[in-house]
């Protein structure tokens, strides 16, 4: 039995609108087909792209760190006396 919700959840967009190298929206980290379809959408479907989204923004968020990290680990050298 599909639980039924109070209020519609609203759009995760935050009129972002540009795709990454994955084909995710920036903003709001939807596919063309989840952005396209939203408002077709059950509120369980709907609860299901919000979840996938969470788990996309962690996955940006951990690779993002990962290479802040890398990043500082390997400084760039020094200036000097480039001839």
């Amino acid at each position: 039995m599909e639980q039924l919700e109070i209020f519609p959840l609203q759009s995760p967009c935050v009129g972002v609108c540009e795709l990454n190298n994955k084909g995710y929206c920036k903003g709001c980290l939807r596919s063309r087909e989840e952005r396209f379809n939203w408002l077709a959408m059950t509120p369980a479907q709907q609860q299901e792209v919000m979840r996938l989204c969470r788990s996309r923004k962690a996955r940006v968020e951990a690779a993002r760190r990962k290479a802040q990290a890398a990043e500082a680990a390997d400084p760039p050298p020094p200036p000097g006396w480039d001839f």
